[in-house]
């Protein structure tokens, strides 16, 4: 039984139902029609009595539909593991630190997920502009001018100790240069990154 399960809902989808799943701008109010039928079908022919399991997506609030017209802001979110910093911010663009290098997101972008690497995310909003150092994590940009950016770790840049990050520039490097192990190379490499790019950060 358990076999003719695994079987059944492991059973590659065909090219139609791939494409005919959801973008994340199309997905339904949770209780809505379900947004995997063709699971919830083999689900019922192995299980008949037990209601099918819930999946993250059946609990996720719809996308704005991708305007006509491109809009005057962009939406942006800024979530870290511990605390939201912007949520649902109407701002004019978000300059991330994409590990291909600097990117711009205007309204209208192209949809698009960058990783992040250690740098400067600046947040513009008319005159202002607030710059957020972040260590890594991911950014998700969406056809309908929504941006989520998810950082491991960020902090206002204008919070940042020079000295420390002078200090502890040098240990990392005095580390990496006195160590005999490859994950100790490792470990010293990613503090001597990280602190290269507070450093820039600062004086750039």
């Amino acid at each position: 039984m358990l076999s003719r399960a695994t079987a059944l809902l492991t059973r590659p989808a065909s090219s139609s139902l791939r494409a005919a799943r959801a973008f994340s701008t199309e997905v339904a109010e949770a209780g809505d029609a379900p947004a995997n039928p063709a699971f919830n079908e083999a689900w019922k022919k192995v299980a008949p009595h037990i209601e099918p399991p819930k999946t993250p997506l059946s609990f996720m609030k719809p996308r704005p539909a991708v305007p006509s017209s491109i809009p005057t802001k962009l939406t942006v979110n800024f979530v870290l593991p511990y605390a939201s910093e912007l949520s649902a911010k109407e701002v004019d663009m978000v300059i991330i630190p994409a590990s291909t290098g600097q990117m711009g997101v205007l309204p209208g972008h192209v949809a698009t997920i960058a990783e992040l690497k250690p740098g400067i995310l600046s947040v513009h909003e008319g005159n202002d502009v607030t710059k957020y150092f972040v260590s890594s994590g991911f950014a998700f940009i969406h056809s309908n001018s929504y941006t989520d950016i998810i950082a491991v770790e960020a902090v206002p840049i204008d919070r940042v100790d020079a000295s420390l990050v002078q200090k502890g520039l040098a240990e990392f490097t005095q580390k990496l240069n006195s160590a005999s192990t490859d994950l100790e190379k490792a470990e010293a490499q990613i503090g001597v990154d990280v602190h290269s790019a507070l450093n820039a950060a600062l004086t750039g």
